[in-house]
């Protein structure tokens, strides 16, 4: 199929409950729109450490990974993302693996927007149309 890529916008969550809560100013959420790999086979949100500082995201722990190569290494876990793309929205840890040179939108920010790849045209689309379909069960 290719490599497949799309828009997102990424904001420091904590930042949009401190500005829904009156704390700060809209204009000061933290965001950066990137673009990004979409890997379904990563199941994460993977970021690079430059990208995390400007979202000033908190390294909340490490956990071991494997990544694509085979390799071991350890990744810093952050505390929430809000990973925006189109009318769709879903709230995630990032993974910093080291050495990242690209943004990766994993498995289950897909899911969790309904998302999927059209292998024909190679880009990301509502998996139930325009319209979000949540499963409830």
């Amino acid at each position: 199929m290719g490599i497949v890529y799309t828009e997102i916008t990424l904001k420091n969550a904590l930042d949009e409950g401190n500005a829904r809560a009156g704390l700060i100013k809209a204009d000061d959420i933290r965001t950066a729109t990137v673009t990004a790999v979409v890997d379904t086979g990563s199941m994460n949100l993977v970021i690079t450490e430059e990208l995390r500082q400007k979202l000033g995201l908190n390294v909340k722990g490490e956990k071991p990974a494997r990544i694509a190569n085979g390799q071991r290494v350890t990744c810093q876990v952050t505390e929430a993302v809000e990973i925006h793309w189109k009318n769709r929205d879903i709230v995630l840890p990032a993974v910093v693996i080291p050495g990242a040179a690209d943004i990766l939108l994993g498995a289950m920010a897909l899911e969790g927007m309904d998302l999927m790849v059209n292998p024909t045209t190679r880009e990301v689309v509502g998996a139930h149309g325009d319209e979000i379909e949540f499963m409830a069960y």
